[in-house]
């Protein structure tokens, strides 16, 4: 199997988050081209430690693409610790993030571009708590899948875009490698600690770069297969997660809460949204849901 590497390490910064004093957030895809980043448009690691009082947030829309949202540190109640939430937006969505109350909160949350013949597909939500996440555990790592696959381990998340969202735990000198399809685009973002993908090392904050294994793309045998990276954890406590999609090679726009192919389909979005076409999260019908704690659709 074709071994995969990082091809480059990148590090932003922390800056203040849009909710105001206690919110610091980390823009992980600035100074990334979407070419490089596609299918991912967007990435934040967001650290929040409110004080609570006036309410912060509030009801918005999104169009054209899906958040995924990863909660590293939660409330354990509205947002859990280990939870993951997908939610397709699709033709237009609007849903609340409003925070009263004091709340510590980390969460990474990210923008999947939908594929051009998808872009307005129906609103969807997919919720899925801890519990039911696979994974593995041994003595000197844990792996959690959240999309995709991993060591032999397969997510129950249902993908318009295919991706593998895999979260690593590894003691030190702790060995494991990733299978993946050698078209996807992808990243490393470590958490803490510092790990050696492939043959770079990545430290935490910083963000290491899958290499374009399609510059195997003249061999069209070669670039249907997979290709497998391996991490080393240089640290104990190392965590990182890894992110890889299946990009779709096409331009797009994104312009404030939308991602559409021209700027005329953002304008109609604008239109939709203002005339009140967007529903709202909490009013999707039963057969727009999966709650996979319950392994039932609601």
């Amino acid at each position: 199997m074709i071994r995969r590497n990082i091809s480059k390490i990148t590090q932003n910064h922390w800056h203040n988050g849009f909710l105001g004093t206690g919110h610091r957030a980390m823009a992980v895809l600035d100074g990334v081209s979407y070419k490089d980043s596609d299918p991912f448009i967007l990435f934040m690691d967001d650290s929040l430690n409110l004080p609570g009082g006036e309410p912060v947030g509030g009801a918005h829309p999104h169009a054209g693409f899906e958040t995924l949202s990863l909660v590293l540190e939660g409330n354990e109640r509205d947002w859990k610790t280990g939870s993951f939430e997908l939610m397709t937006a699709g033709k237009g969505i609007i849903h609340t993030e409003e925070i009263t109350s004091k709340q510590k909160l980390r969460m990474l949350q990210v923008w999947l571009v939908l594929p051009p013949e998808k872009r307005y597909a129906q609103p969807f939500l997919q919720r899925m708590l801890l519990e039911e996440v696979p994974k593995i555990k041994t003595d000197t790592y844990e792996i959690r899948v959240y999309s995709g696959s991993s060591n032999g381990l397969i997510s129950p998340l249902k993908n318009h875009t295919p991706f593998t969202l895999a979260d690593f735990r590894l003691d030190n000198r702790a060995v494991v490698s990733q299978e993946i399809p050698s078209h996807y685009n992808g990243l490393v973002y470590v958490l803490k600690g510092s790990v050696k993908a492939g043959d770079k090392i990545i430290k935490a904050e910083q963000a290491g770069w899958l290499d374009k294994t399609a510059d195997l793309s003249t061999n069209s045998r070669l670039n249907k297969g997979n290709t497998e990276i391996q991490f080393e954890a240089l640290e104990n406590d190392t965590h990182f997660v890894l992110y890889a999609g299946q990009p779709h090679n096409v331009p797009v726009v994104h312009h404030g809460p939308f991602v559409a192919d021209t700027m005329e389909d953002i304008a109609q979005m604008y239109k939709d949204f203002r005339q009140g076409k967007f529903p709202h999260l909490n009013d999707l019908p039963s057969k727009q849901k999966i709650i996979y704690s319950s392994e039932i659709s609601l």
